[in-house]
């Protein structure tokens, strides 16, 4: 198996829905995400020849794919009530709304999904919330 891997970090707000802990409060990560892409082969032909993928391609994809979630407030759908929402809108807040419960296993699918959906070969993402705490989604063929 030949594989790479890059990463890019992101700063967002979030909170946990139906949590009864610190997290049910708004509250802001500096979040990580490490993305693997794994081939059983490397590409036969064309410029790509001899990769998994053109580095670039992938690290700015990755890049791109964070600075979408960078200094958004992540909104699980049908959390907060629409005047709430409209609110924050009317003030100029970034927000990122999501159909999921927005805790660091579904922020690690979503990425996943998201690149995998672009024709990377992704294998795992870990996403840190922290620099010690990371949650890890292995995408299974």
């Amino acid at each position: 198996m030949y594989g790479l891997k890059t990463e890019a970090s992101f700063d967002s707000a979030h909170f946990l829905t139906d949590y009864y802990g610190k997290c049910e409060n708004l509250h802001g990560h500096r979040w990580r995400a490490v993305v693997y892409l794994e081939v059983a082969d490397l590409q036969a032909d064309g410029t790509m020849k001899d990769m998994v993928v053109d580095f670039g391609v992938f690290k700015r994809a990755v890049r791109d794919l964070a600075e979408e979630l960078d200094h958004t407030f992540l909104v699980e759908e049908g959390s907060l009530a629409a005047t709430t929402l409209a609110a924050l809108e009317a003030e100029g807040f970034s927000l990122t709304v999501l159909p999921f419960r927005t805790t660091a296993e579904n922020l690690a699918r979503y990425v996943c999904d998201r690149l995998t959906e672009q024709g990377f070969p992704v294998s795992q993402v870990d996403l840190y919330e922290t620099p010690n705490n990371c949650a890890i989604y292995r995408r299974t063929a």
